[in-house]
């Protein structure tokens, strides 16, 4: 099981995500705004906006909220510009790792990216230096105890998914982007609520860390996640659960 699924496995676990829903939301409504004003408004002839509002819905974010970042997207309702931005890395112990975010100011926002990476033991690397590393896919984490394997199995196979792999405590569901809103209702519709649900950069290869690199990186990604411009982290480190709970609690 990989380091950063147990990241926000435990942290769901513990109630983390329920107290920091005020962040994803604007995470999400960034994400919502920038992909209308690029695709347009209508979720029908633009997939990249389907796709975060499936994350949205996930996230139980009100359908007001929804509809008012897009309209700020299309210029139905002023707001602020945001621009997109990617920047690599490598984190403790030479994990790689993918810092994608929202700005709109790019270098107030690359410099502090920077200072948090130097301060946890990490550094920014050169533009595609590690992106080769990782697949864009869609990924739901369900616990095992919310849901019955062959039902779960069946019902996302069904919807389109690619993979569907037992990660010790939690069910692992894997699919093309596109896939992902079928994907995710189909989960939904079993009454399931998924412990994540996003598209994101999925390492091919993961880094064990143990010890100060392991301390580090976690400190790093909290530093990261907690950083407002940050929209997500994808990274494949792999720490033992008893050390993220450890520096969790």
């Amino acid at each position: 099981m990989s380091g950063h699924s147990k990241w926000h496995s435990i942290k769901h676990k513990k109630g983390a995500a329920d107290a920091k829903r005020g962040k994803i939301f604007t995470r999400l409504i960034k994400e919502l705004t920038v992909a209308a004003r690029a695709g347009g408004g209508d979720p029908d002839m633009n997939p990249r906006l389907r796709t975060i509002i499936a994350e949205a819905k996930a996230s139980n974010m009100p359908r007001e909220n929804i509809e008012r970042a897009i309209r700020r997207g299309t210029g139905q309702e002023p707001g602020v510009s945001y621009e997109e931005a990617f920047y690599e890395g490598y984190g403790p112990g030479g994990a790689a790792m993918i810092i994608e975010v929202l700005t709109d100011n790019k270098n107030r926002t690359a410099g502090e990216i920077r200072h948090l990476l130097e301060k946890h033991g990490g550094n920014l690397a050169a533009p595609n230096a590690v992106a080769w590393m990782f697949n864009k896919k869609g990924y739901i984490v369900v616990e095992k105890a919310k849901a019955d394997e062959e039902k779960l199995m069946n019902a996302v196979l069904e919807a389109g998914a690619d993979d569907f792999q037992d990660d010790e405590d939690n069910w692992e569901v894997f699919s093309a982007p596109d896939k992902f809103p079928a994907v995710n209702e189909a989960v939904k519709a079993l009454g399931i609520e998924p412990a994540t649900a996003k598209v994101s950069m999925i390492p091919q290869n993961y880094v064990k860390l143990e010890g100060k690199p392991a301390q580090q990186m976690i400190k790093l990604m909290e530093g990261l996640e907690d950083h407002d411009d940050v929209q997500n982290v994808s990274s494949n480190f792999d720490i033992e659960e008893k050390e993220i709970e450890a520096s969790l609690a």
